[in-house]
């Protein structure tokens, strides 16, 4: 039986070496070269079962390449390796056609299993050639860290197919960056892209948001109004902290999910439903579930592909790299041009940064904006981050301390809506443990992280036995931190 033959192009002789190395352990020929025009020959002369480029060459860019590969060659496979790690290298890959991308530096034990499913991969029919949307210069997300390169290759390969995507992830992470992406460059990017945010809707107006009203459907409507899955006919439609949305709303959102079609409130002629839906929350909707606040069936619905946004704090690589765009991004909307010693950037990397991105980035407008010296150092930072506690509440909660929502009223509103959601069909049980879990939960939690993880100390803030606290983590599923720093 003749092995498998795997073409090389890199022109990094110690990379061609580390592959050819681990191929041939793996049971592989391998073929080497440090240019395209080489890697072409060998693709006419019908040479190799699959294809690994890099994409900077000295001769041509390998993306460039797939195209004429996969027209001279469809069966062949091509996985794209680049140190360049970023979204758009990622979409161009996937919208040439290659099989997959890896960033550099890549794990072998990755590369060799991603050669592994490219070879056993059956054939797909070729897919017509579609239009990358050239916007090297303007990236939408930023970082290099292990955890957005796996972004970067979801979205890539999501912009190839037009599933329902639900973005997780905490205040300030990112999440309608993601979902424009989706949209700018996937399949409906020529459509409009409508984004609602469902905590910023009075209750009563949400499904009039959604679907339209016709005239006279209620007091106050003297017109016919589009909704938002009107607005959004062709395109992209994004439901922003989805987590938020009462009970009658599911409920309208279910049906138009599962038929296709919805009715405008008021009217009675349906209408076809022609949107790419795209969720969003920070909440943990299936606590929700558990506690009787979000269907079960309109989550696996919308959770067709789950993405999961990291907090800033989980990948403080791209600290630096993120301070910098936002400094020059400053810089080009009129502000002094500002640089970070490796101090600052030091400083930078240690903060826990619970508004995420957002939070960094007001800080670097504000450093930008507040500060005469061209270099900013350590010293600046400590003092900025120490007067940042109140502001960053305020860049996660987006409300002003005086103006947030009192306890008891929050409490208050999230109690009517249990009691709706019981008289939408959905029932409810053990009424109280479900509310006391609801407010233990989040105040263990954020006791714990203002500790640093030290569940003696919480204990004692808290004024409870630490045996008693062990076991409320135990019970209520927290993930106990150690050590965080």
């Amino acid at each position: 039986m003749t092995l498998p033959t795997v073409l090389v192009a890199d022109d990094d002789r110690s990379i061609r070496t580390v592959l050819t190395q681990a191929l041939g352990r793996a049971g592989y020929q391998v073929r080497t070269t440090g240019n395209a025009a080489t890697l072409w020959r060998w693709v006419e002369e019908g040479e190799g079962d699959l294809v690994i480029t890099d994409v900077m060459m000295p001769d041509e860019n390998g993306l460039d390449l797939i195209p004429r590969i996969r027209r001279l060659r469809p069966e062949l496979r091509i996985v794209v390796m680049s140190a360049q790690s970023t979204l758009m290298t990622a979409v161009k890959a996937a919208q040439r056609g290659a099989f997959e991308y890896l960033p550099k530096p890549f794990d072998l034990k990755e590369l060799l299993a991603v050669v592994g499913r490219a070879l056993a991969s059956p054939l797909q029919p070729e897919a017509p050639a579609r239009p990358v949307v050239e916007a090297e210069d303007r990236l939408p997300l930023i970082g290099r860290s292990a955890a957005m390169q796996d972004i970067y290759r979801m979205i890539a390969r999501l912009t190839t197919a037009d599933l329902t995507v639900m973005i997780t992830g905490e205040s300030g992470t990112g999440k309608e960056l993601v979902a424009r992406a989706l949209h700018d460059y996937g399949s409906r990017r020529a459509g409009p892209f409508v984004a609602i945010n469902m905590a910023a809707i009075p209750r009563e107006l949400i499904e009039s948001e959604l679907f339209g009203h016709e005239r006279g459907a209620f007091t106050g409507a003297t017109n016919r109004n589009l909704g938002r899955f009107e607005q959004a006919a062709g395109g992209t439609l994004f439901l922003d902290e989805i987590g938020d949305m009462p009970p009658e709303a599911q409920t309208r959102l279910l049906r138009v999910l599962q038929e296709g079609e919805f009715t405008t409130v008021g009217g009675r002629q349906s209408i076809r439903a022609n949107v790419r839906i795209i969720a969003a929350t920070h909440r943990d909707l299936r606590q929700a579930i558990r506690a009787g606040l979000f269907r079960e069936d309109l989550f696996y619905r919308l959770n067709v592909v789950p993405i999961r946004l990291p907090p800033l704090r989980e990948r403080p690589e791209d600290i630096a790299i993120l301070a910098r765009h936002f400094l020059d991004r400053a810089h080009e909307s009129g502000l002094p041009l500002k640089l970070l010693d490796d101090g600052a950037i030091e400083r930078l990397r240690a903060c826990r940064w619970p508004g995420n991105v957002r939070e960094l980035e007001n800080l670097m407008r504000r450093l930008a904006a507040l500060y005469p010296q061209e270099q900013i150092g350590a010293e600046v930072i400590d003092q900025e981050l120490a007067e940042a506690p109140m502001a960053a509440e305020g860049v996660a909660g987006s409300a002003p301390a005086a103006a947030r929502e009192p306890l008891a009223q929050a409490v208050e509103r999230h109690i009517r809506q249990f009691l709706a959601a019981e008289r939408d069909g959905m029932p409810i049980r053990d009424f109280y443990d479900q509310v006391i879990a609801e407010v233990e939960r989040p105040l263990i939690q954020m006791t714990l992280a203002s500790t640093r993880g030290n569940q003696i100390k919480a204990a004692a803030v808290l004024g409870l036995n630490r045996n008693t606290l062990r076991k409320k983590i135990r019970d209520l599923e927290i993930p106990v931190m150690r050590g965080v720093g």
